[in-house]
Order: C-alpha cells, then sequence, then structure tokens
C-alpha cells in the first residue's frame, strides 16, 4: 500500500468555461495515463450533452501517477467539478474528499461570480488553495490585473499563482510540481477500521451501482463485507479499482486514496451521497458527518405530447432517477394535457438538461409547464402545507398568508452595463444589499424572490450585459409575500398548465402580456374565442381571438335578400352553438412559447 506522504488528492474549481476540463486534459496527457491515439478534447465529459455545450454536468475522477523532480512518484488523484451554479453540489461533494483545490481563473475576463462562490466553498472545508491563471496566450490576457483582482475580491495571495495556457499546454507541469509541493498529503491510519466517505454513485448495467468512494482510515478490500451506515445495509465487494481515466482493478485502497467498488447493490437511492463506508465485523466508532441531501429549488410539470407515451416517459424518468439522485419526480394529472409528472429540480440548467436527455435519450416529445418554486401557505387554522404546483392551491378564504423562497444573489458586472442590470434588479422585486467594485467590474449583492429568478431572469441578465455579467446564489429564507394565483381562461375553460403564481403588484401586466401571446399563438377556429387572464373571479386581461368565417353566400347570385339573410342567421346560431360546444385545440408550440414569456 502507497505511504500516504506521497499522495494528492485536489479538485479543479472555477467559474463556467475558464479551462477546469482543458486542464485535466493536459495533466492526463502529461502523466501518461492515455496514448496520444486515445485522447479527445474534454476527455472526462463522458456524455454527449457534455462535449456538445462545452460544459462539466457530473464531476468525475482520474489518478494520475507523476514522476516530480524530486525522483518521487506521486499518486494524484484529480476531481473536475462543474462550473455552473445549479450543480454546485457536485462541486461540494468533491471538495469533502480533498486536501486541496486548484483554482483556475480566466486571466482575460478575471474573477466571476462562480468563482467567488466555489473558493468560499473550498474555504469552509478547510482547503489549501492553488490560484492559476489560464489562457494567458489570449492577445487580452492581463495577468497582473487578475492577480491584483484575486486579492481585492478573494483575498487570497496571488502573488505566486502560476501562468498558464491549458489549451497549449504552456506551464501545466509547474503546475504539477507546485500541486506536489504545495498541497498538504492526507491523514489517514491504516491499522483502524475501514471509515470511507461515499463522494458518488452511478448505474451501470452490467455491474451495478458503482461506488465512488475516499478512503480515510483501513482498507477496502475486494470479497470483503462492508456496511453503509446511513441505512445499516450489508454488502460483499465483488470488485474494488480506481479510474485513469479507463477501469483499473486493483486487491485494495489504502488510507487517502480515490477508488470505487461494486457489490451487487440493485438500487442508486441505497446508496447515498455522504455516507460512511465502514466493515461489518470490525465497524468504525463514528460516522462522517455526511453531505445535506440536494434540495430541488425549481418545479416543473413534463407531460408527452402523445397520451400514448405514458409509460415509456415513465420507465425514462426511473432510468434517469438512477444516475441523478437530485432529481425528484411524482405523478400528476391535467385536465388539459393528461397525465404527466411533477418534477423537482436545481435550478433551470439541470430541468433544461434533463427534458434534453429524455428527448435525445428515450426519444420523448414533452411539454413542460411553467416551472414554479416551492411555497409556504400558513392556513387561517394554523395549519402549514407547501405548495409546488400552482393548481393545487387551496382556496384564498382559508390562507392566512403565503410565503416564498427568496435568494442572496452575487452579480459580476462590466461598470457600462450595471444600470441595465440594477434596473432588472429593481424591476424584479430586488433589495440592494452592496455594491463594490474589483477594477472596472461592479459586485452586486441582491436579494431576490427566487419565483422572479425561474422564469427568465439568467437571459435577461446576459442580453442586457451582451453576455458578460455572472450569476450565482444561495437559497436565504422564506418571507411573507403579497402573492395571487393567475389563471389562463381560453374560452372560458381554465388551462391549468399555464396557472401561475404572481406578486399581485405584476399580476396586470403579466396577465396582460400572457394575453397577448396566445392571441398571436392559438390558431383561429370557426368560432371567436375569448382569452382571458384571471385571479379568482375578476378578470384582469383578455383578448378575443375573431372567427374564421366562411362565405356562405357565395353561390347567391341576385335574387331576393332575405334567402341570403337566412343562410347568415342559420351561420350566427351555428357558430353561437359551436361556441358552446366547441374544443379549442391549443398547440404544443403555443405552450411553450407563453411559457418562455420574456417581458415587453
Amino acid at each position: 500500500m502507497i505511504d500516504t506522504s506521497l499522495i494528492r488528492n485536489f479538485s479543479i474549481i472555477a467559474h463556467i468555461d475558464h479551462g477546469k476540463s482543458t486542464l485535466s486534459d493536459r495533466m492526463i496527457q502529461l502523466c501518461g495515463n492515455v496514448t496520444s491515439r486515445e485522447m479527445k478534447e474534454q476527455i472526462l465529459d463522458s456524455m454527449d450533452i457534455e462535449r456538445e455545450r462545452g460544459i462539466t454536468i457530473k464531476a468525475q475522477t482520474v489518478r494520475l501517477d507523476y514522476r516530480a523532480k524530486d525522483g518521487k512518484t506521486y499518486q494524484l488523484n484529480l476531481m473536475d467539478t462543474p462550473g455552473h451554479v445549479d450543480f454546485a453540489y457536485e462541486v461540494s461533494r468533491c471538495l469533502a474528499a480533498c486536501e486541496g483545490a486548484v483554482l483556475v481563473v480566466d486571466a482575460s475576463q478575471g474573477v466571476e461570480a462562480q468563482t467567488l462562490a466555489n473558493v468560499y466553498q473550498a474555504l469552509d472545508n478547510d482547503l489549501e488553495i492553488l490560484p492559476v491563471l489560464n489562457k494567458v496566450d489570449l492577445p487580452a490576457a492581463d495577468a497582473d490585473r487578475v492577480k491584483q483582482q484575486i486579492e481585492d475580491v478573494i483575498g487570497l495571495d496571488a502573488s505566486d499563482a502560476i501562468p498558464i495556457s491549458a489549451k497549449t499546454g504552456i506551464n501545466v507541469d509547474a503546475v504539477l510540481e507546485a500541486i506536489v509541493e504545495r498541497l498538504p498529503p492526507p491523514q489517514g491510519d491504516a491499522s483502524k477500521p475501514l471509515k470511507a466517505l461515499l463522494i458518488d454513485s452511478w448505474y451501470d448495467a452490467y455491474l451495478g451501482v458503482v461506488v465512488l468512494v475516499r478512503v480515510l482510515d483501513g482498507s477496502l478490500r475486494k470479497a470483503q463485507k462492508i456496511k453503509l451506515m446511513s441505512t445499516d445495509a450489508s454488502y460483499q465487494v465483488d470488485r474494488v479499482g480506481v479510474f485513469r481515466p479507463k477501469q483499473e482493478m486493483m486487491d485494495a485502497l489504502g488510507p487517502g486514496e480515490v477508488g470505487f467498488f461494486t457489490a451487487s447493490i440493485k438500487e442508486v437511492a441505497d446508496t447515498r451521497v455522504g455516507d460512511t463506508v465502514t466493515d461489518e465485523r470490525n465497524p468504525t466508532s463514528q460516522a462522517l458527518p455526511g453531505f445535506k441531501p440536494a434540495q430541488p429549488v425549481v418545479f416543473c410539470g413534463l407531460f408527452p405530447v402523445d397520451a400514448a407515451d405514458f409509460a415509456d416517459l415513465r420507465e425514462a424518468m426511473g432510468r434517469l432517477r438512477l444516475n441523478d439522485a437530485s432529481f425528484s419526480y411524482e405523478m400528476e394529472t391535467s385536465a388539459a394535457l393528461g397525465l404527466g409528472f411533477r418534477c423537482g429540480f436545481l435550478g433551470l440548467l439541470h430541468l433544461e438538461i434533463i427534458t434534453e436527455r429524455l428527448d435525445r435519450e428515450f426519444n420523448l416529445e414533452l411539454i413542460a409547464t411553467a416551472p414554479s418554486v416551492i411555497y409556504q401557505i400558513h392556513l387561517i387554522d394554523g395549519t402549514m402545507m407547501e405548495m409546488h404546483n400552482p393548481a393545487d392551491m387551496p382556496d384564498p378564504v382559508r390562507i392566512d398568508r403565503i410565503d416564498e423562497p427568496w435568494i442572496t444573489s452575487t452579480i459580476m458586472v462590466p461598470d457600462e452595463h450595471l444600470g441595465g442590470v440594477l434596473k432588472l434588479c429593481q424591476d424584479r422585486r430586488g433589495r440592494q444589499k452592496n455594491l463594490t467594485y474589483a477594477g472596472s467590474r461592479a459586485m452586486l449583492v441582491y436579494e431576490l424572490p427566487l419565483n422572479e429568478v425561474v422564469f427568465d431572469f439568467y437571459d435577461r441578465l446576459k442580453s442586457i450585459s451582451k453576455g458578460y455579467a455572472s450569476f450565482d446564489y444561495q437559497i436565504m429564507d422564506y418571507e411573507p409575500g403579497d402573492l395571487v394565483k393567475m389563471q389562463i381562461l381560453v374560452n372560458a375553460e381554465p388551462v391549468d398548465a399555464l396557472s401561475i403564481i404572481v406578486h399581485r403588484s405584476r399580476a396586470d401586466a403579466r396577465g396582460r402580456t400572457m394575453c397577448e401571446k396566445l392571441k398571436e399563438l392559438i390558431p383561429q377556429h370557426l368560432f371567436q374565442i375569448p382569452v382571458q387572464a384571471a385571479i379568482g373571479g375578476r378578470i384582469i386581461a383578455r383578448e378575443t381571438i375573431r372567427a374564421l368565417r366562411k362565405d356562405v353566400i357565395a353561390k347567391c347570385y341576385g335574387g331576393d335578400i332575405t334567402r341570403k339573410r337566412k343562410l347568415l342567421e342559420k351561420q350566427k346560431a351555428g357558430k353561437k352553438k359551436m361556441r358552446q360546444f366547441g374544443k379549442v385545440e391549443i398547440p404544443q408550440e403555443a405552450f411553450i412559447a407563453a411559457l418562455k414569456m420574456g417581458e415587453n
């Protein structure tokens, strides 16, 4: 078993697009883990969506053997983490398994909102941080300015930050040397009972659940009987190994090592992230503190376009849940859309990724309802209920007050776009907490209601700032709000898929916009269709879709006027009857476009 002084466990943390995955690629190449023929860009990103969008969704680990200048061979356990705010829980569990973090900052863009969030997480875990300036080969790079920014904004000493270019490979060997010299080795005792932290788990069709662990004390061996402490379930280990990045089997994992094991576990739900793995016969006395489970913050309904696909959708949801424990769903029915599922997500990008995976991997055409957040409804009788779906709102007479979730957001934005961003935050009922400067960029701290953010806040922020603003948030607390349920009525029938909870002051504007949008999107029928927005029994906005008119008197040449009048009266009576019994077909595009509603 390897001496722990020769092991280094570290994560690469950064904002989106600052070059985490590219730096991982260069390190893997330098350590000779893959041949030049096998090498491809973003080698650790295994999903097609990750490669196409150029983002990391799942954190990945790889073991590298690095021969340092002192002649010793070190074992480096590298964890490449996602940069997007929706996958911050992936970052937090990787940091808990490390002793150090390599902080990558773009030498042209500088410190961004997510850079800050990830650094604070690393500091919470008492990690040693090694700053690295990437993309120094770009003409816009300014290493001195960014070093100063790191010191001013984060408060880290950046005097010995390493300037590199991960794309061309300039100076990457200096990063490996600094990891060996400046990051601490893990502590652990091989003679103690087995104690390992469960970092991640996913489902493999051939092996069952594959469990990624970091061994703290003792050793994990093949054929060993182990116990998961949170569920008290026991299993026998079938195989033990590491990723280089291909699977490589081992006899055992010792203290400080990161690797995987399989033990014929059937369900990913049985292996809770943050759990403690120990020996069944000689268990450790104290479990590790673990992680808080990932809490969904955004909810939306997913319905198949073709009702016959419901069984396929249920199977697809079950299979996705196997590999993504943060995704939750339950069945629901809608009068307009039929059978479907109410799903919980960590954010809007998570929602987008899941719907895209359902479309690609399972060929399902879906309609997604308006995203909503969890509201706490306090009833007059003193009870409190959580509401995920606006359709479940109780009678307003029974409600004492409604509490909505608020977030603390950090926005980094260039000075010239600051006015537009401040106006956007004010329009969304935001409360400004702080405004500081780091060079020519402003750092805003705003408190915002989450339901104002889940609609289209991120898109609007990007368009106002021409793509330069960066945004990060933490859930703060629940606060009472003057909220109402707005329904859309089409031909006097409520369409529950378009029901939303809005602040009373914004209801009229949002109702008008939605009615205007639906008027353009719903095709004309043979009868007149009113489209209305209503709060309770009060109509707050209305648009009318005119009827298609068939020319019934086209064949009457001359003759008595009464004949023409008789035909027109007959048509009028038919339209009246049709309006009573006619069904309005709302096309799928109308739902999607109405839900993606921006503000005029």
